[in-house]
């Protein structure tokens, strides 16, 4: 900050800081750099999917399609910029969406208020429009809708022209002052047909009507962040012990498995790859035990727990000191809160 030292005026301070986006954390939508993947690199995208379906890549951004399956992958970037959210079409598709929900609580002071939708777009040559469309959830916070049966107001709507070069694109919204329930981005390509490709990344909306920098955030935060809305707990070997409850009878259930990392947006539903990842050690004789059944509960915004009626194979004495661990680097459990 420059100081300015005047024999009539004295000593002044200029303010640099001016703007509604001079600082970091401005950017509301959560992993634009396309650099956190905790569920996969890429997926194939099932045309006609549900918003759970389409969350299958990079965190945070759902992808659907509709006319034929579609690929989706994190790429690596150009330059400064590491990575990007890459389409690959397929012959039949007719469509394909990108978009992002944001959480009330993280674009309330948004409403009523000019913000800046910006990005990184290319396309194969022969597409040229990427339209945008920002929305808001109509009547309760945080409460979207399906992607058949979406329960969105539209903000605003528009395109970019863009080419196969990379560009940065921006576009002014003005948020209407009912939009306190959460907002919705999404971008929209027509027939990504076989061999044409679309790649997106540097997503930013922020208050003010300037287009500024795109806000780096360190690679933790921007987990953590990404980890409220889902968490992939993966596990890499049989000797990794995950979690230690009291083991109770076979009809009774183990409690609480592990605590999440962060304070998740609301309790979480749980799934599990196959029951063939996982075994039990108790600590009686170091005997072991392939589960039967695993039966997830949704446990709290804090950690995750089994529901009852969990068995395994014989050795294991119920009230001992047990450990669950994974006899497949690809096992894992998760926990799903997205919007």
């Amino acid at each position: 900050m420059p100081i300015t030292i005047s024999g009539t005026t004295g000593i002044s301070l200029a303010n640099q800081f001016d703007s509604a986006s001079s600082f970091g954390f401005k950017n509301r939508i959560i992993n634009g750099q396309m650099q956190i993947a905790q569920r996969a690199t890429s997926a194939t995208i099932t045309a006609g999917s549900t918003i759970a379906a389409g969350y299958s890549t990079v965190d945070r951004f759902y992808v659907y399609c509709t006319g034929a399956n579609v690929t989706a992958a994190q790429v690596a970037g150009a330059s400064a910029t590491k990575n990007r959210l890459q389409i690959t079409g397929a012959a039949s598709a007719t469509a394909v969406g990108i978009g992002q929900r944001i959480e009330q609580l993280n674009s309330y002071d948004l409403a009523g208020s000019t913000a800046t939708l910006s990005a990184d777009l290319a396309i194969s040559a022969t597409l040229t429009t990427v339209t945008w469309t920002a929305s808001y959830a109509t009547t309760t916070a945080d409460t979207f809708g399906t992607l058949a049966s979406p329960t969105v107001t539209q903000i605003a709507t528009g395109t970019f022209t863009v080419t196969s070069t990379v560009t940065n694109f921006s576009t002014n919204i003005t948020i209407p002052a009912a939009a306190t329930t959460g907002i919705q981005i999404v971008f929209t390509v027509g027939a990504l047909t076989a061999g044409l490709t679309w790649t997106v990344g540097n997503v930013q909306l922020e208050k003010g009507s300037t287009a500024t920098s795109f806000d780096y955030r360190p690679t933790g935060t921007e987990l953590a962040l990404a980890q409220r809305y889902y968490f992939k707990n993966k596990y890499s070997g049989g000797s990794n012990g995950i979690s230690c409850f009291q083991a109770f009878s076979s009809s009774a259930g183990f409690g609480k498995i592990f605590d999440l990392p962060v304070t998740m947006r609301s309790s979480p539903s749980c799934s599990f790859s196959a029951l063939s990842h996982f075994f039990l050690t108790n600590n009686s004789a170091a005997s072991t035990g392939n589960l039967t059944t695993f039966n997830l509960t949704n446990g709290t915004e804090n950690y995750v727990a089994s529901g009852n009626a969990v068995a395994t194979t014989a050795g294991l004495v119920a009230g001992n000191a047990t450990i669950l661990s994974s006899s497949s680097s690809s096992g894992y459990v998760d926990a799903l809160a997205e919007l």
